[in-house]
């Protein structure tokens, strides 16, 4: 099923991000605090690097949204995921769920299904990690998809319904879907895969857009769009990933709502 999204509703929440300047959470892994917190800062979004459970839920309950990536478990960062993810769904502060590499250990597993009982605003994950959860099947390799986000779009869908998230499913093309609505964003640069972290940094780039859109598939759509666009417009002038990322950023930065028309198939 192929939504009729209003592509105004997702330019308008792209204005509104550079309007408001979020405030995230990332609970995040040792790879991608870098990326993450400059991508952030480039689509005018302001990032917070706090993990530890002795602060965390308090500064859920100030920021706008709240990302949990889980690509370096350890015990006292999962105390510090349920303290923040408890208190953003307590208070309707939107937040995000990163499952990496869910299928790979049972500890990761275990470690989401218990994240999942505080209902995550959305789940940004690869098609390896969707599949994971919905069917217990997909492991991917590693942080590595081995499948295909347009190939598991009906299990994506079944799995919003069933969780009541919006649930995004990120590849060459991105499905976006809350199970009964579903778009699909496309765009980008083949190379974006070789940034490490970059899909992490995606999901709080969900969370940002996620605080300025009275609705979740909206605002997750938004952050896809965002990327797409500004992927496409740094490949154009990157030799390759290691020029890539900081042509991403500059485009990000650069990036006028309007831009983001052309990215959204409806």
């Amino acid at each position: 099923m192929t939504s009729d999204l209003s592509v105004d509703a997702v330019v308008d929440t792209a204005r509104v991000v550079r309007q408001r300047t979020p405030l995230v959470q990332c609970i995040t892994n040792y790879v991608s605090m870098d990326v993450a917190a400059n991508l952030l800062n480039a689509a005018h979004a302001s990032p917070a690097m706090v993990h530890d459970v002795n602060e965390a839920a308090e500064m859920a309950t100030i920021a706008s949204a709240v990302t949990v990536n889980i690509g370096t478990l350890s015990p006292p960062w999962v105390e510090g995921m349920h303290a923040a993810a408890s208190t953003a769904h307590d208070r309707g502060i939107p937040w995000v769920l990163d499952p990496v590499a869910v299928g790979a250990t049972a500890y990761r597993r275990e470690t989401v299904t218990a994240l999942l009982a505080h209902r995550p605003t959305v789940i940004r994950a690869n098609a390896s990690e969707i599949l994971a959860i919905a069917t217990s099947q997909g492991a991917g390799r590693g942080v590595d998809s081995t499948d295909d986000s347009i190939a598991i779009r009906h299990e994506a869908e079944k799995l919003a319904e069933a969780l009541g998230s919006v649930v995004v499913v990120s590849g060459a093309t991105d499905v976006v879907t809350d199970g009964e609505r579903t778009v699909l964003v496309e765009g980008g640069d083949p190379r974006m895969p070789l940034i490490s972290a970059l899909g992490c940094a995606a999901s709080a780039l969900v969370a940002a857009t996620c605080a300025c859109a009275p609705d979740p598939w909206v605002g997750a759509v938004t952050a896809m769009a965002a990327l797409a666009d500004a992927g496409e417009v740094a490949g154009r002038s990157a030799s390759g990933p290691g020029t890539l990322r900081p042509a991403l950023l500059d485009a990000l930065y650069l990036q006028q709502p309007d831009d983001l028309r052309k990215v959204v198939r409806r």
